[in-house]
């Protein structure tokens, strides 16, 4: 008899999972059921448009660094379906793609709709049924079909994820900009600082990278994967926390030599004119300010120790306070979901409920920006239709 195959929830591990279990298995009935009027939404959106569709991983030395919950298990499941199996589909599925100088990997049409477009061809040459507007709340509702895939993303917990009795773990966001009030900070809106650190004191979490201040507070790459990585945390405080920034990314002793060649080089040059590390200069006078205060008019050579030291804190260990959180344009990520205690590790099928599997966002599994959680969907997705297909051919 032929086996039937439900697929809920019409996004990227939803199709990913369905097209690949009817390459394997031709034969398979397969049936995607999305509760919204249209499929592939998020992908649409993602990247600005663009679908940030996986990363090179080329600077990526340990996945605990890229996913902050859910690195142990994908570093299994990569054995299997990795970044290169996932650029090497989409080639093979006519979607050309690019790597960036960051390691991000687009379409080369920089358009998201390759991607759907090449799903929903796939979709349609293969014969799978796409059912909208069809919401499915247990997974007796489905007791018709041989294998369920709940794909139905994160955020909230479904009913029918509830109807699998898995461990659930409480979803939150885990990918969002920082809200800090201060004016003075919030006038320089559309600042860039190409190398900080910033990382939350007395904590080991820190991340890396640009920053962008925004008209709410703080962006950018850096703050993106602190929120990744002190999700949890800063949850439990209300994200209500406070916040350093090193300005520099370099220690205290290398900053204040730096500043000790621009007094030397600049001695007769007002101190908001000449600014260590290139910094923009709108930020550096901000800084200054903020340190010296109307000492700041005067030039680099009346600098004492005790200034240039308060300086170089400044620089290396400047202070906020976290008072709340912006979603990331339109791209909203969380923590949270199936508990992966709940699946079996090499296949992602319940252990409460067996023929029932889970892939993508749905279970708790998150990667900070730059293409780690779509692989994590496409990774999970075909974990899932490998293990369907052995299934059933046994």
């Amino acid at each position: 008899m032929q086996k039937r195959t439900a697929i809920v929830g019409g996004g990227a591990a939803g199709f990913f999972t369905a097209i690949n279990l009817k390459e394997m298995m031709p034969q398979m009935e397969v049936t995607i059921f999305e509760a919204m009027s249209r499929v592939l939404r998020k992908v649409e959106i993602s990247g600005g448009g663009r679908c940030n569709c996986t990363n090179s991983f080329a600077e990526v030395t340990d996945f605990s660094q890229v996913y902050p919950r859910g690195h142990r298990l994908l570093k299994r499941l990569f054995k299997a379906f990795d970044h290169h199996d996932a650029y090497d589909w989409f080639e093979r599925h006519g979607v050309e793609l690019v790597t960036q100088e960051d390691q991000c990997v687009f379409p080369a049409s920089q358009d998201s709709h390759s991607i759907i477009n090449c799903f929903l061809h796939a979709s349609q040459e293969l014969g799978i049924e796409i059912r909208t507007n069809q919401r499915i709340n247990t997974i007796d509702e489905l007791a018709d079909y041989d294998f369920i895939v709940i794909t139905t993303g994160g955020g909230i917990i479904t009913k029918l994820t509830q109807s699998t009795d898995s461990e659930i773990v409480s979803p939150i966001p885990s990918l969002f900009t920082f809200n800090i009030n201060d004016p003075d900070l919030r006038n320089l809106m559309g600042t860039v600082v190409e190398h900080t650190t910033v990382f939350i004191p007395g904590t080991k979490l820190r991340a890396t990278g640009p920053l962008l201040i925004t008209h709410c507070g703080m962006s950018g790459p850096a703050i993106l994967r602190l929120s990744s990585y002190a999700a949890c945390e800063l949850a439990g405080h209300n994200y209500r926390m406070p916040l350093n920034v090193n300005w520099t990314s370099m220690n205290e002793s290398e900053t204040i030599q730096e500043l000790r060649n621009i007094i030397s080089v600049h001695s007769q040059k007002q101190i908001t004119t000449v600014g260590p590390f290139a910094l923009p200069s709108r930020l550096w006078s901000y800084l200054a300010a903020k340190c010296l205060g109307e000492r700041v008019k005067y030039c680099w050579k009346d600098i004492n120790q005790k200034e240039l030291n308060r300086l170089t804190n400044t620089l290396t260990n400047d202070q906020y306070m976290i008072e709340g959180r912006s979603s990331f344009k339109e791209e909203f990520v969380t923590c949270g979901g199936v508990s992966l205690p709940s699946v079996n590790p090499s296949t992602l099928e319940s252990k409460s409920k067996p023929g029932v599997y889970f892939a993508g966002e749905v279970l708790d599994i998150d990667g900070v920006t730059g293409g780690f959680n779509f692989q994590a969907a496409w990774t999970t997705a075909y974990t899932v239709a490998s293990a369907i297909c052995k299934k059933a051919n046994n």
